[in-house]
């Protein structure tokens, strides 16, 4: 591992100081912030939170949603910030693989990041299983507004990015207006929809070219047409959607690139901004390193879309 051999430093007492400080320094950078966002007792769909015996035993084995927050230094923020909401089939989360190296990627960039850790339709605690991912995202979305103030970041500049079945939910948030949150009080004046969206090779649609893992976690194995149709979200798409950037690989065995191109062709449709980049290869990943130097520009492409957003915004 060591190209040289090993040296012992000796610290003076200021040398001691200054490198406690660097250490220090470091880690206040790159530390991220874990925020249980729901009010406490007030998080629906939770068969332990409903019951009307509540035992102090399941309360405290309770896993709730959670946002990691990723913060550049204040006098290089801008007033943007994303929900980065990870894949993985619906079955499990990507978060710690992807979603903090994009997170801390945009910090680069000066735009503040959260990571949503959000409940899983497989989770048995759970009523209605298809609804909880959708009700984490549109919470964090409120949260983040409602706080907006204490990161120094703007409550109307507020997007997702959101990859594979975290495309999904992110497109889901961008299109479905009804608050599923049943928070109350101020709470209720606050918009569940993000102000734009990025989806990285994300699953959209749930039929001829879904990706069956996404579907059956979080619809079961048994689907009607109408369930089908309803959860395709090329089918949602309207004039308010949010600004939105496709981003997805023609190689993609996983989530094949038509999901994007039909989501892209209903965004155009409907008169949606946005913009649709397909590479030639990459397969089922877009990360902060990529083998292909062709695929390594898509951050500056999304960049570039992101500025152009903020852009607008200060209009």
């Amino acid at each position: 591992m060591f190209s040289k051999p090993l040296r012992f430093i000796i610290f003076t007492p200021m040398k001691k100081i200054f490198f406690l400080t660097i250490i220090f320094l470091f880690t206040q950078f790159s530390a991220q912030e874990k925020i249980l966002f729901w009010p406490k007792g007030e998080m629906p769909n939770s068969k332990i939170l409903t019951s009307k015996t509540k035992k102090k035993k399941e309360l405290a084995e309770l896993k709730e949603p959670e946002l990691f927050a990723f913060l550049p230094p204040l006098k290089e923020r801008k007033q943007m910030s994303v929900i980065i909401i990870p894949g993985g089939g619906y079955s499990k989360l990507t978060y710690d693989e992807g979603a903090f190296q994009i997170a801390k990627w945009l910090n680069t960039l000066g735009i503040s990041a959260f990571v949503l850790n959000y409940r899983l339709p497989t989770c048995t605690d759970l009523i209605q299983k298809e609804t909880a991912p959708l009700q984490d995202i549109q919470a964090a979305l409120k949260f983040i507004r409602k706080n907006a103030d204490q990161w120094e970041i703007s409550p109307t500049s507020v997007g997702v990015i959101g990859t594979s079945a975290g495309g999904h939910l992110a497109a889901m948030v961008s299109n479905i207006s009804t608050d599923y949150t049943e928070l109350k009080g101020d709470w209720e004046t606050i918009s569940n929809i993000p102000d734009f969206a990025v989806l990285l090779c994300p699953v959209i649609d749930f039929g001829e070219f879904a990706h069956t893992g996404s579907r059956k976690s979080l619809l079961g194995e048994n689907v009607s047409v109408e369930k089908i149709n309803e959860y395709s979200m090329q089918n949602r798409v309207t004039e308010k959607t949010p600004p939105t950037a496709l981003f997805h690989a023609q190689n993609d065995t996983a989530v094949p690139a038509m999901n994007s191109i039909l989501y892209f062709e209903a965004m155009t449709k409907h008169k949606v901004k946005g913009a649709l980049f397909i590479f030639p290869e990459g397969g089922h990943r877009f990360s902060i390193t990529n083998k292909n130097e062709l695929n390594e520009n898509w951050k500056n492409l999304c960049a570039d879309w992101l500025k152009s957003i903020d852009n607008q915004n200060k209009q």
